[in-house]
């Protein structure tokens, strides 16, 4: 029987790593890393610094993989996310047969926490259900960028006693400000902030967390909107690709 590892390792700075998360990288044979094309390559970077840092077993080797890119052209989100997941389980499947042996551990290292906004746990299930080949896994949290984003700028996720929406730019309508108090936005790529008209909302906007080009801005939506619109649309041409992540709120901790 095969052994999978699914490994949080952090939001981008090698130091998020926990302890928890070195020991399990130091039992696994095969460390898998992904590859996501030539403007990601600071994403693969920071797992092969992980591995160098922490990995200290002789053993142990890398391999890695290329991510085939999503398919979105005229197919509906769901639609083109199962194709997707499809197509990265069949590779999963090949190098669970071809790269580890029988009775051996393999790893995944998971950018932030494989519970949020990641979809290593399905795909490994997805593998599972195919039936082609025997393993049992486990997961390892990691710090999430949403931690990594109250941390920055110093503030707690939660108002006192009220509840907290996760949720994506497509679903912030949806929301905020009639139904959540607080929303924090992942896989944001419209920048649907823009779109709220409400002079109260504060927002706390994110890029690169917990990496050296680390970019965080924070102020009452109305003021700063434009400024993070044109720090983003810079940073993104700098780099050549951007993770960010915002929270939204309206409110104080009690009413009054």
């Amino acid at each position: 029987m095969r052994h999978i590892l699914i490994i949080g390792i952090g939001a981008g700075n090698p130091e998020h790593v926990t302890i928890q998360a070195i020991n399990a990288l130091n039992k696994a044979d095969v460390l898998f890393i992904p590859t996501k094309g030539a403007k990601k390559t600071e994403l693969a970077e920071v797992r092969r610094e992980i591995c160098a840092r922490y990995v200290t077993r002789s053993d142990s080797r890398t391999v890695e993989f290329a991510v085939p890119v999503r398919q979105t052209e005229g197919r509906s989100y769901s639609g083109s996310v199962d194709d997707w997941h499809e197509s990265i389980a069949a590779i999963y499947e090949a190098l669970l047969l071809g790269e580890l042996g029988e009775g051996q551990t393999g790893a995944f290292l998971v950018w932030g926490d494989p519970m949020l906004y990641d979809s290593t746990i399905r795909i490994v299930e997805r593998v599972k259900g195919r039936g082609h080949v025997a393993f049992d896994f486990e997961v390892v949290p990691g710090i999430t960028s949403l931690q990594a984003l109250c941390a920055s700028h110093r503030i707690p996720l939660n108002l006192v006693g009220k509840p907290v929406e996760v949720t994506t730019g497509r679903r912030l309508a949806e929301s905020f400000p009639d139904k959540s108090e607080t929303a924090v936005v992942m896989l944001d790529g419209e920048q649907a902030f823009q779109n709220i008209d409400d002079p109260d909302a504060e927002i706390y906007w994110g890029a690169y967390l917990g990496t050296p080009d680390e970019i965080v801005i924070s102020g009452r939506l109305a003021d700063v909107k434009e400024e993070i619109l044109r720090v983003r649309a810079e940073a993104r041409q700098r780099i050549g690709w951007i993770m960010d992540i915002y929270l939204l709120r309206k409110g104080a901790d009690f009413d009054e």
